[in-house]
């Protein structure tokens, strides 16, 4: 739990800074968005291999190695003055988060019982839900001390993390029972296989989702700045505020709205909420109207995500793994496109990202409504 917080929570306390650091470098839209996509895409491609790593060589080695990859890709974003050399520190953040995650989670199946499962994995991810409220308010705080302060202390701590992991976590998997890989498919054929999946037009959904979603987190930063002269604080504020709004959301209501409305209903009715937010995105005339909009936005994703995971669980049967393992697969395919789309846009006219991210939402809520209709019709034969 305290290095999923760290992790997380030192990723985010550089986003306050981000608009103020690119502009000092003379980088905009372009750069903000590829920032967050060379992440997630590095990410991608490694966390497969880093699956197999953890059960051959053990989870403890690879936590420690996770972490030392974000420690040091905040020193190289620390020392870098130029856009190749915070590129190649996005590449070395990627890669660890892709050692470091899927070994954390397999860590605790090791040391839980089947019982126990739901509620050690519920405590990770409030860890990383804290660490995504924490991070970016300590970002801001520490703005004040200096631009590029955030990208050092986020280093030392990442440092910190790796000393205490290699001095008190013992490895939980015994050393008899680490296993070769096994030989996979390829990534490019389990995707082809998913597009015959009953659980397909979910998978979709969950890619364009992620597009919108992080489309938008990738320049609100630099929107604020430009459009309302947004402080490193008020950054804070706003991506900090959002963490809470996820967290409490999906505590205390997602589970009700489902068993209320189900899980359909749900998806088409915030799928919907979504869109209007960026709607409205274009009509704020003030950062405190921009915020509620920011605000609503991220509370119909809180809702969102797990919706569609539950969705994707239910019709992939007996498949759980394969279908989840897809499930992140499309997630993280929206996470590179999104940014680097958004950033793209960005630098052409501000607003543009947010007619994309409007346009592919209504598109996406007319999918999921014809696709929904195809289930009933399927349903009543």
């Amino acid at each position: 739990m305290i290095n999923m917080f760290i992790a997380v929570g030192s990723f985010g306390i550089i986003i306050p800074i981000l608009p103020a650091y690119l502009l000092s470098i003379g980088q905009g839209g372009t750069a903000a968005g590829l920032i967050i996509a060379i992440f997630a895409g590095a990410q991608l491609i490694m966390s497969p291999i880093a699956g197999k790593w953890a059960d051959q060589y053990g989870r403890r080695i690879m936590i420690i190695a996770g972490l030392s990859g974000l420690a040091v890709s905040m020193f190289v974003f620390y020392f870098s003055d130029t856009i190749g050399i915070l590129y190649l520190s996005r590449v070395i953040g990627g890669i660890g988060a892709a050692l470091l995650i899927p070994a954390i989670f397999a860590y605790v199946a090791d040391i839980t019982t089947m019982d126990q499962r739901a509620k050690g994995n519920s405590l990770i991810s409030a860890s990383m839900s804290l660490g995504i409220v924490v991070g970016p308010g300590i970002g801001g705080f520490l703005a004040d001390f200096g631009l590029k302060m955030p990208l050092l202390v986020s280093a030392i701590i990442g440092v910190a993390a790796v000393v205490f992991s290699a001095i008190w976590l013992k490895e939980s998997k015994e050393k008899d029972s680490f296993a070769a890989a096994a030989a996979e498919d390829p990534m490019i054929k389990k995707l082809a296989q998913s597009v015959n999946k009953p659980y397909f037009i979910p998978l979709v959904i969950t890619l364009v989702m992620s597009f919108g979603l992080m489309a938008y987190e990738s320049v609100i930063g630099l929107f604020i700045d430009n459009k309302f002269g947004a402080t490193p604080q008020e950054i804070a504020v706003m991506v900090t505020s959002t963490g809470i709004i996820s967290v409490i959301v999906q505590l205390f209501v997602v589970d009700r709205i489902v068993r209320r409305y189900g899980e359909g209903a749900v998806l088409n009715m915030f799928l919907a909420v979504t869109a209007i937010g960026f709607l409205f995105s274009f009509l704020a005339g003030s950062y405190a109207l921009f915020f509620a909009v920011t605000l609503i936005i991220f509370l119909a994703s809180s809702i969102l995500r797990p919706v569609l995971n539950t969705l994707v669980s239910k019709l992939a049967g007996n498949e759980q793994g394969f279908a989840m393992g897809m499930n992140n697969a499309y997630m993280s395919i929206g996470n590179v496109l999104g940014p680097t789309l958004a950033g793209l846009l960005y630098d052409v006219h501000m607003y543009y990202p947010f007619l994309l991210g409007l346009i592919v939402l209504l598109l996406t809520m007319l999918v999921s409504m014809a696709w929904q209709k195809r289930q009933k019709a399927a349903a009543w034969k």
